[in-house]
């Protein structure tokens, strides 16, 4: 098979894999904080494997960076542990909709880490993703469970766009595979505290599927994306992750049973579009300097 054929193949894989995350929080009777720390301790043993055999350097470049690694890291355990509460709260759907916010925030808050300036083009996408939020918000009542998970997404998202534009400002140096490793050591390290005997009480079966999560749906997909961008333009990967919703809902549907409203559907689509109307944007500019 062409090598572009077999990166977009891979891509698309690694993209559903990523959406399948989500169903882990259904089907694993654990707290956001004990599936995060589960996930956490078998994607590191795992990403530290990758690196092992593939003979690549665990150390980083300078002092600066384990700093940095350390408040990514600390970010993207509150991400994780945010992005499994919004799907316990407010199903898989919902949940994985609210934090496909995340395309549409990182531009709004790009202006803090880089020398951009916002469009009205953005602020027209913002609009747009706040009224695919409004759409499947059911009532104003944070004692509603959907419109809790909603806002928790919401927070998820915000954590996992300041990640991303840390990430990209400070550690893109690193493989996806390495840095990956070491912020998800940090996540290790900093949810061990947390560590409770609902957790150490599991059963075979939970542990069975924080094992499958934690390589297969966490190390795996982000061991093949340094693959795939070897023979992909960046553009291509970011509007191909743009689908990781749309698969993650179908995962919902198919194998969870879940069945979206019409608000649901309709505030999905808007979300996604201004993401990737987002995306398209963003790679225009970054072509035209």
């Amino acid at each position: 098979m062409d090598p572009v054929k077999r990166s977009l193949l891979t891509l698309h894989v690694t993209v559903v894999l990523l959406g399948g995350t989500a169903l882990f929080s259904q089907i694993i009777p654990l707290s956001a904080q004990d599936i995060t720390l589960g996930r956490s301790v078998f994607a590191c043993i795992a990403l530290f494997a990758f690196m092992a055999l593939s003979k690549t350097s665990f150390l980083l470049a300078t002092k600066k960076d384990y700093i940095v690694a350390l408040v990514l890291g600390l970010l993207m355990a509150a991400h994780w542990v945010t992005y499994f509460a919004a799907m316990q709260y407010a199903g898989v759907s919902v949940g994985m909709i609210a934090l496909f916010t995340f395309p549409v925030i990182t531009v709004l808050i790009e202006p803090l880490f880089e020398r951009t300036r916002l469009v009205w083009q953005d602020f027209f996408s913002a609009i747009i993703v706040f009224a695919g939020i409004a759409l499947i918000v059911p009532e104003g009542s944070l004692n509603n469970d959907i419109t809790l998970g909603v806002m928790v997404g919401v927070v998820s998202a915000v954590l996992y766009a300041i990640r991303n534009l840390g990430h990209r400002h400070f550690f893109s140096q690193y493989s996806g595979a390495k840095a990956m490793a070491w912020q998800i050591l940090v996540v290790c390290l900093c949810m061990l505290p947390m560590l409770n005997s609902s957790l150490l009480q599991a059963s075979d079966n939970s542990w069975w599927l924080l094992l499958v999560l934690g390589t297969v749906f966490t190390a795996l997909p982000h061991a093949l994306i340094a693959a795939t961008l070897a023979h992909l333009k960046a553009k291509t990967f970011s509007l191909i992750a743009c689908m990781q919703p749309c698969y993650g809902v179908l995962l919902a549907i198919l194998l969870l049973g879940e069945s979206p409203s019409w608000q649901t559907y309709v505030g999905g689509v808007l979300i996604t579009l201004a993401s990737v109307y987002e995306t398209v944007k963003t790679h225009r500019q970054q072509k035209a300097l």
